[in-house]
């Protein structure tokens, strides 16, 4: 039977796991490690999808993704065949080196996404590779590390994180670290890498409803998330992959106007590095609308914004969840209709 297309929108949250064939180590030394690293901050930069958690065990990798503008697919294509190909040129081996496709969850953000969070960072010590919390609070392979501040890594959206927690960074990074550590004595969580999440989606029933909008789930993937979330990111689909692309010869220039109009800030506001929220909202929509519509790369837009990649990547995937977003897109890039 043919593969069929994973389920997917623009803002939709994934629990990623990928294995090496037949469980065979991915990672055989510290370049490897940082050669994965950089991959994957460069392909999250470039495509504005979010990472809040990730882990990198020997044999296994754990993230947990937010799609951008670009679907988790196309992301993890490149992600994994880019590294899997410098991994066999580096330690001349040839053949497959991950186990099937990866796996990859669907899920319902509101429980699910600090359960995830927790889950992932506490692979180290379920596997017995770091054997307590003060080990993994300095462990560099696991998000975690860069949560609690002591790995400096930009890419990875740990503001959101900690603001779950408090307002205040240090007072946020306790009540985090006391969250995870609860965590150990739940064990290994089989209802959140596969064990029964077709039941918690509302059963097969409801994944049925997925044909009608031409959406299939293959027999090896699962939905986290109650049927009333799936009904929901099939109208996000539905609304966001099936719009016309920008079809009026616009500029970045008219998108910044236009923003800054709707907004209520000048343009030089927005241009520049104050911190003031209309203009925050307003870099954040143009971000997210420069690089889906007017097919601007990250990396060209940090230069026209003066800002860093990373910064258009948190930016863009803020653009993509503001309802102001919407009414942008629709008034500027739906094309005229004709009578």
């Amino acid at each position: 039977m043919a593969r069929k297309a994973r389920i997917d929108a623009p803002g939709a949250l994934h629990h990623i796991i990928i294995r090496g064939i037949e469980r065979n180590s991915i990672f055989k030394d510290s370049r490897d490690y940082e050669n994965f690293l950089t991959r994957l901050e460069n392909i999250l930069t470039e495509t504005a999808t979010v990472c809040y958690a990730w882990a990198l065990i020997p044999n296994h990798i754990h993230l947990l993704l937010r799609t951008g503008i670009t679907s988790i697919t196309t992301v993890m294509r490149r992600l994994l065949t880019g590294y899997a190909q410098q991994f066999n040129r580096r330690h001349g081996r040839h053949g497959y080196l991950f186990q099937n496709r990866y796996k990859s969850f669907l899920c319902e953000t509101d429980p699910y996404l600090l359960e995830l969070i927790r889950y992932i960072h506490l692979n180290p010590v379920r596997a017995g590779i770091v054997k307590d919390m003060d080990v993994l609070d300095g462990y560099p392979k696991t998000g975690h590390a860069v949560i609690m501040g002591k790995t400096p890594i930009q890419w990875q959206d740990t503001d959101y994180v900690l603001g779950l927690f408090g307002h205040k960074t240090s007072s946020a990074r306790k009540a985090y670290r006391v969250f995870v550590e609860k965590g150990i004595s739940l064990g290994e969580r089989p209802d959140l890498t596969g064990g029964g999440l077709i039941r918690s989606a509302g059963g097969w029933s409801a994944l049925k409803e997925l044909k009608k909008d031409g959406l299939r789930v293959a027999s090896d993937e699962r939905i986290l998330g109650s049927s009333d979330f799936v009904n929901s990111v099939l109208r996000q689909a539905r609304e966001n992959y099936e719009k016309t692309k920008n079809t009026r010869g616009l500029t970045l220039n008219d998108l910044i106007r236009f923003v800054a109009d709707q907004c209520n800030a000048p343009e030089t506001l927005i241009k520049s590095t104050v911190k003031q929220r209309r203009a925050a909202q307003a870099r954040a929509i143009i971000a997210y609308l420069a690089i889906k519509r007017l097919y601007i790369s990250g990396a060209e837009l940090a230069k026209l914004l003066n800002l860093t990649p990373s910064a258009v990547s948190k930016l863009a995937s803020r653009g993509l969840v503001d309802p102001l977003s919407v009414k942008v897109d629709a008034q500027l890039f739906t094309p005229d209709k004709k009578t």
